[in-house]
Order: C-alpha cells, then structure tokens, then sequence
C-alpha cells in the first residue's frame, strides 16, 4: 500500500506544493508576530518536524530544486546580485562593520578555545565546530571531511550539525536586534533628528550624474532573461577565476559584482529590477532546508549538549567583543552584535531578517525605505565579511588543530 511520503515521492507537483506551503506558513507567522518570530526559522522547524514525520528526503530535489540549480547556480547568481546592492562607496563607509564582524568573530574563538582548554567539551568537537559557527556550508564541509579523514566521526557529525542548527539561535536573536535599532532608528526620525528625504536626495544625487564606462541598456531590451545572462556571465566569470586563484568563487562573485555595477555592465540592484530576486531566493532558501534532512533526533540526542554549549559560548564572546568594539567606534550595540551574527546565517537570511523588521516597524513606504538604506547595507557588508571570506580562512587554519 502506497504510504503519503511514497505519493510526495512520486509527484513532483505534491512536492513542490508542500515546499511552497511550509515556507509560506513561516512567512505568514513572521508577519503576523511582526517579525518577532522569523520566518525562517519557523520554517526551518516545519521542514525538521516534516522530515521526521512524512516529508521524503529528497523532496526539494524532487519538487525541482536540485543541484546544479540551488547550488552552485543560485548561490554564484544571488552572491553576484549582493555586489550590485552595494558600492566600493558603501563598502569603504562600512569599515567600522567589518572591523566590528572581524572582533566578534575573535570574542567568539578566543572564548570557546579557552572553553576547550578546560576540558569541559572535547577538544576536537569545539575545533570542527567553530568554523561552521563562524560561517557557512563552505566551512561545515571542509571541517566534515577533515574530520572524516582522522576518524572523527562523532566530530564530522557535529560540523554538519552546527550548519544546521546554528541559524535557531541567530535568526530570533537578530531579529530582536533589528526591531530594536530599527525602532530607534524610526524615533530619530519621527521625532524630526533625522531627514529622510535628505538621505534619500542624496543617494539619488549621486548615481544620474555618475558616468559608467558601459552604458545602461535602453529599457525596452532589460528583460529577465537578458539580466540573468549578464549576472551569469559575470557568476561564470567568478567561478572560474576562483577555479585558477584558489580563492572562494563565492568572495570573486561578490567582488566582481560591485566591480561590474560601477562599470555599467550590472545594473544597480538587478535581479529586484527584473523581478527575478524572490524566486532564485526562494530557492536557495530551500537549498538550506534541505540541508535538515540528514538531523535525525538520534543525532541530535549524541551530539546536543556540546552543540549548545560551543552555540552559547561563542555567541557570548561574540556579543561581548563586538559590543565592546562598536561602543568605541560608536555603532549602537543592536547593530554591532546583530551584523556579527550574520556568521550564524549569511545570505540570503541577513536580508530577509532585516526586510521583515523594517516591514513590522514602518508605518509607511518612506519609513520602511529609510530602514532598510540604514540597516541592509550592513547586514550584506556583515555577512560578507564572516561567511563569504572569514569562515573559509578561519576552517583552513582549523583543520590543522584535530587531533
């Protein structure tokens, strides 16, 4: 007799269907809590709760959202967007973030190093799992088969597992953060310290009056497909020069992204321009869902107590060292730690988290705008900085300290 995961396995639609319903029932409760809860957290715990109940596990690829697609393709394309959000400008006028990501990023390594040091969690579970903390999928499997290679199977186990589980523990966090420097934020501004449309005039100002090297194409040719042929291209270009460098193709697909955008060949926020952006979102955003299909509750049970303790401790010493670092360079201390915790998520979470609370706050387009201009860019510069970059410099090192 055909059970319900057998029908899922077999329709391609049913499965599309119930991806689309579980990531739809995350979003309807980040609005209705107005982003207290984020969606993608409540729909990390749908599909966690599904994949142990009736889901199969393959039903993202089975709904459509395979590799090559989600990963490399979406990822190379949405990493090539984030350059065109943000300008070489933007970049050098985020230097206090990234010099704030980069110490919460050292609170958070000295202070679990120093918590393997007393013995109280295995030496070889806070070394594989620190880079996937600090960072992303990149990190996570470079620390799994580095472990794997030594024998360490319990420790390749928990890299993946703090991929996994990591994001439970930033996204409320980050989310409490945002309302809480967004609602700040809207208080300037409502109170008459800040002048939106002064911002707004001058980021307009800037960009007419600037000469790209290539010309903008005339609007009647800016099509979908002929955007995501140019994103492509620049992506392809990305992968490859990171196939001959060495160097993440990830961080070239960024670089070049802004490269290509001050050059005219990108244009500015592309893939929002031709309404692309949300569906390739979607699907990447499945691609890290369905990274819960191998967290049984077996797994979780073996391996849970370390998990949470490197999580706590690590978070803590990134809390207390950004913090401590904003406060000097005089970023408010919701901003600092929750640009820090971009390493527990990256992209596209960052954006997501800070589009639902600029959402939940504004009370207007004007205000919802102003947020997002303030806040957005340094959730992408945060995220860039611990995911893309740091994670993979960090997990490099790391894979020497197993023992």
């Amino acid at each position: 007799m055909q059970t319900f995961t057998d029908l899922i396995a077999s329709s391609p639609i049913m499965a599309f269907v119930f991806v689309a319903l579980v990531y739809a029932l995350g979003e309807v409760v980040g609005t209705l809590t107005k982003a207290w809860v984020p969606s993608v957290f409540v729909t990390a715990v749908l599909f966690l709760v599904g994949y142990w109940t009736f889901f199969p596990k393959e039903i993202v690829s089975i709904a459509g959202f395979a590799t090559p697609f989600t990963s490399p393709i979406c990822i190379y394309i949405l990493i090539t967007h984030m350059g065109t959000t943000i300008s070489i400008k933007e970049l050098v006028k985020q230097w206090k973030i990234i010099v704030i990501c980069i110490a919460g990023l050292a609170g958070m390594i000295g202070l679990c190093m120093a918590l393997a040091a007393t013995g109280l969690v295995d030496w070889n579970y806070v070394v594989s799992g620190l880079p996937p903390l600090t960072g992303g999928i990149v990190a996570a499997l470079t620390m799994q088969e580095a472990a794997a290679a030594k024998g360490l199977e319990m420790a390749a186990l928990l890299a993946i597992a703090m991929y996994i589980f990591q994001g439970f523990v930033g996204y409320p966090l980050t989310a409490a953060l945002l309302k809480k420097e967004g609602s700040n934020l809207l208080k300037g501004y409502r109170s008459g310290e800040v002048k939106l449309t002064a911002a707004a005039e001058e980021k307009t100002a800037e960009e007419p009056e600037k000469k790209k090297l290539i010309p903008s194409v005339p609007d009647k040719f800016f099509t979908s497909a002929f955007a995501l042929l140019k994103v492509s291209l620049v992506a392809l270009l990305a992968f490859y020069i990171g196939s001959w460098t060495g160097i993440s193709g990830a961080v070239w697909a960024l670089i070049l992204g802004i490269v290509f955008t001050e050059l005219g060949f990108l244009d500015r926020d592309i893939l929002h321009k031709c309404g692309c952006f949300n569906f390739i979102c979607f699907a990447l955003m499945l691609f890290v869902f369905d990274g819960l299909k191998s967290a049984t509750p077996a797994m979780l049970v073996q391996i849970l107590v370390p998990l949470l303790i490197i999580i706590v401790v690590g978070v803590l010493g990134m809390g207390v060292l950004s913090i401590l670092v904003g406060k000097v360079l005089k970023v408010s201390p919701f901003m600092a730690f929750a640009t820090a915790l971009t390493a527990l998520y990256g992209f596209p979470p960052n954006l997501i988290l800070t589009t639902e609370a600029s959402k939940a706050l504004a009370s207007n387009d004007e205000e919802y705008q102003y947020l997002m201009d303030t806040m957005l860019p340094q959730m992408i510069v945060g995220g860039f900085v611990t995911v893309t970059i740091t994670s993979v410099i960090i997990a490099g090192i790391f894979t020497g300290f197993l023992q």
